[in-house]
C-alpha cells in the first residue's frame, strides 16, 4: 500500500492563488474585448451605424384551403401589388414556392394558375416568374404559396449593442466626457433605411426631370404683367377658425 505525502501548505496556497487569478482573466476576457470594440467606434453615428445597400427578398405568402381553388379578392390585391411594385424594383424574377403531395395541393394549383394570370395582367412578363414544387417538413403545417423576388435594400444595424456601461462610472470615460454611447442614433439610421423609397437616393441624385412647362409660362407671365406669382388658395380660408366669442 501505497501512501502519498501531504501536500506542502505553501504550494497549496498559491495553487489556489493561480486557479483564481486565471478565473479572473478569462472572466474580463469579453469585457475586455466590448471595452476595445466600443473606444474603437466612431463618435459619428453615420459612421458608427453607416446605411448599407445590399440585395434582399420581398415576399407575399398566399394561404390556400383545401377546398377553395383561386384567390380571395384581398390575394388577388396583394398578387397584383407585387407584380406593379417588381417592375419597378425587381432584380431578379418572381419564384413561386407551390407544395405538392400535401390535401390542399390541387387548390394551389389552381390558385397558382390565378397568381400566373394576374401577374401577366399587371404586366410580368411569363418569364418574370419561376415555379418551383416543394413539400412541407411539418405535416401539420398549413401549406402555402410564397412568392418572393429579390431587390436592392437599404439597411442597418443590428442596433441593442451594449459594449460598455452608459451610467457613472470611473471605468465609463465617455460619461465624463459627455460621449455618445454606441447604440445611440441606430435606431434612427435603421429606420431611416427602412422608409426610403429608392436606396440609390441615399448614394447619388436622381437625374433632373422635364419642367412642367404649363406652370412655367404662367409663373414668367405673371412676373413680366408686374403681378404676384405666389399661388392663391381660397378654400384655405376654410380651415381657419372662427371669431366667434371673441
Amino acid at each position: 500500500m501505497t501512501i502519498k505525502p501531504p501536500l506542502d501548505r505553501s504550494r497549496a496556497f498559491r495553487l489556489a492563488g493561480a486557479l483564481v487569478g486565471l478565473t479572473v482573466v478569462l472572466g474580463a476576457c469579453r469585457h475586455t474585448g466590448d471595452v476595445a470594440m466600443a473606444e474603437s467606434a466612431p463618435d459619428d453615428y453615420r459612421h458608427r451605424h453607416p446605411i448599407a445597400i445590399e440585395e434582399t427578398n420581398r415576399s407575399v405568402v398566399i394561404f390556400v384551403g383545401q377546398a377553395r381553388g383561386g384567390l380571395s379578392a384581398a390575394q388577388r390585391a396583394d398578387v397584383i401589388g407585387l407584380g406593379q411594385v417588381w417592375l419597378r424594383e425587381g432584380t431578379g424574377a418572381i419564384t413561386a414556392d407551390v407544395p405538392v403531395d400535401t390535401p390542399n395541393a390541387r387548390a394551389a394549383a389552381d390558385a397558382f394558375r390565378e397568381i400566373q394570370g394576374t401577374l401577366a395582367a399587371a404586366g410580368v412578363p411569363p418569364r418574370g416568374v419561376v415555379a418551383r414544387h416543394y413539400k412541407p417538413n411539418d405535416p401539420r403545417t398549413m401549406a402555402t404559396i410564397r412568392l418572393n423576388y429579390p431587390k436592392i435594400a437599404a439597411v442597418a444595424g443590428p442596433c441593442g449593442l451594449w459594449p460598455e456601461d452608459i451610467g457613472p462610472s470611473i471605468k465609463n470615460k465617455g460619461y465624463f466626457e459627455n460621449r455618445q454611447y454606441y447604440n445611440f442614433g441606430c435606431a434612427y439610421q435603421r429606420n431611416m433605411a427602412a422608409m426610403v423609397d429608392n436606396p440609390a437616393d441615399l448614394v447619388q441624385p436622381r437625374s433632373e426631370t422635364p419642367a412642367y412647362t404649363s406652370r412655367r409660362n404662367i409663373a414668367f407671365d405673371k412676373y413680366r404683367k408686374g403681378t404676384t406669382t405666389a399661388t392663391t388658395y381660397p378654400e384655405s380660408d376654410r380651415a381657419k377658425l372662427s371669431d366667434t366669442g371673441k
